[in-house]
């Protein structure tokens, strides 16, 4: 079976991104602001860094020292600690959001 080569007077996508980028300006300057604020992704790294490290470190900690060798309590320990963290960053993350809708109402309100 043979493939037959299609010929069309259509540009494709690559060449059509290749004409817009010459008929806009240099002189337009582009936006770079991050779309996620740096304190969210903060935030967001150190919620990562708790559900990761929290429950590895109870676990370790409670095994020897409160449960004596019971890995069975000691792992539900940790899967109680990751649950509090996660609780945790459910709050917070609504916390959050309550407050950018009243900055956001605020605004509404000096605007009339």
């Amino acid at each position: 079976m043979t493939s037959r080569r299609i010929v069309s007077n259509e540009k494709n996508l690559l060449e059509k991104d290749d004409s817009n980028d010459r008929t806009s300006s240099a002189s337009e300057k582009s936006n770079i602001t991050p779309a996620v604020p740096a304190a969210v992704i903060f935030k967001l790294l150190g919620f990562t860094a708790a559900m990761v490290g929290g429950p590895i470190g109870m676990y370790f900690l409670t095994l020897n020292t409160i449960f004596r060798g019971n890995s069975t309590w000691a792992g539900a320990t940790a899967a109680f600690t990751a649950n509090l963290v996660l609780i945790a960053y459910v709050i917070v993350a609504m916390k959050e959001d309550q407050s950018d809708r009243l900055i956001a109402e605020e605004r509404e309100k000096k605007k009339r």
